[in-house]
């Protein structure tokens, strides 16, 4: 989708000016280094991909479990940039298995290691099964994937926080913010940075890229319009993460500033504006029912049914903020980045607990939901978690 923009509100891109301000160093570092990018296929792994792949870097090696979006990401790569002298290559592996570790143990020679993988999704922690995957992706993943750049002699390891990890409110964001503390431990071994920032507009599995599916197949539009949310699009997220890694020193957090460009916006408002962009008249329903049975005259009429309600859903936090107050920041050495500056802390006797603790419940082979929580609130005390009982998979 080329016309992101003014479905989210802008009419100007965020970082424009600090790419261009520091584009010749970007070029010549890319140029010069190894790069290699873990869940490269997801929505910003390709967007980060793309940037690394455009400034000629000598080596760049993407991983990702997904086969069929890595055969998408190199469809795209090839159609946009076409290619490149340095070595471009891309293995259809999970981080978490035995043949990843062969395939870094057959090269692991990286300058920059970018870690994209994540299970993002609220709806995840729904049952205690996923709920561990999650945890395994997100933190234990990150945290064998930055041993491994230790012992390889890696110079700098990037990885993605959230928003989400800022005051956590749901799971997700929770190991996140878990997945931080363990960042701090390894960051005395390896300079690692790491960004937070907001959705990504029309990112693989999000609503907005709903949105598409649900034009495609005929179906209604459902949006809450009570939750305003920071879109980015998904160039936007590639260029803070590369930047991020690129000029991030040990242990920052990059963040876009938030500025008259970046701006809160509910996802009833863009359903309503990527409706009309595509020339259709929004009719709002008021059931489901409604909506699914005027789905088959309306379109034909230039309108098309929506169902705009109120989100009574597990974890979804109200506003969005980058930081906390008790986070110290760098807001002027970029225009329109902030940086977290974090010294090392981190509990070593809390995360082995967690570790201990989430090695018995594997070995037991049986855990519950409940007993996630429960450590989740040993790790974070003003864990801000609230159970519903309602999940987003229980709607249309």
């Amino acid at each position: 989708m080329n016309n992101i923009l003014p479905l989210i509100g802008r009419d100007k891109e965020l970082f424009v000016s600090d790419i261009n301000q520091h584009d010749q160093e970007l070029q010549r570092i890319v140029s010069g280094s190894k790069f290699l990018v873990l869940g490269g296929a997801g929505s910003i792994g390709q967007a980060v991909t793309k940037e690394i792949f455009k400034r000629n870097p000598q080596k760049l090696h993407v991983v990702d479990i997904s086969e069929n979006n890595m055969v998408e990401l190199v469809r795209d790569i090839r159609s946009s940039f076409g290619y490149i002298n340095g070595d471009f290559q891309t293995f259809a592996l999970d981080i978490g298995s035995i043949e990843y570790d062969a395939f870094i143990k057959a090269d692991g020679e990286y300058d920059y290691v970018l870690n994209l993988s994540a299970l993002k999704h609220v709806r995840s922690e729904k049952d205690p099964f996923t709920l561990m995957r999650m945890i395994d992706v997100n933190v234990f993943n990150t945290d064998k994937t930055i041993q491994q750049s230790i012992d390889s002699g890696v110079k700098k390891y990037f990885c993605v926080s959230t928003d989400k990890a800022a005051n956590p409110v749901n799971m997700m964001g929770a190991s996140k913010r878990i997945m931080e503390m363990f960042l701090m431990r390894k960051s005395e071994q390896i300079a690692i940075s790491t960004a937070r920032f907001a959705n990504v507009a029309f990112s693989d599995g999000s609503l907005l890229h709903g949105f598409n599916q649900r034009i495609q197949k005929g179906q209604p539009i459902v949006a809450p319009n009570d939750i305003k949310r920071y879109f980015v699009t998904p160039q936007e997220s590639g260029e803070l993460c590369l930047m991020s890694c690129i000029f991030g020193e040990n242990r920052d957090i990059f963040f876009p500033k938030l500025s008259e460009a970046l701006h809160l916006i509910t996802f009833a408002d863009i359903a309503v504006k990527y409706l009309e962009q595509l020339g259709f008249e929004p009719h709002l329903c008021a059931s489901e029912d409604e909506a699914r049975e005027l789905v088959k005259t309306l379109p034909a009429q230039g309108k098309w049914p929506c169902l705009f309600t109120s989100s009574d859903t597990t974890g979804e936090k109200d506003f969005e903020e980058f930081f906390t107050d008790k986070e110290k920041l760098d807001m002027e050495h970029f225009t329109n980045l902030g940086i977290i500056k974090n010294d090392p802390l981190y509990q070593q006797e809390l995360l082995e607990l967690f570790e201990q603790k989430i090695t018995q419940m594997k070995t037991d082979c049986e855990w519950s939901k409940e007993d996630i929580v429960k450590l989740f609130f040993s790790m974070i005390p003003d864990f801000g978690h609230k159970e519903t009982g309602k999940y987003l998979d229980s709607k249309m």
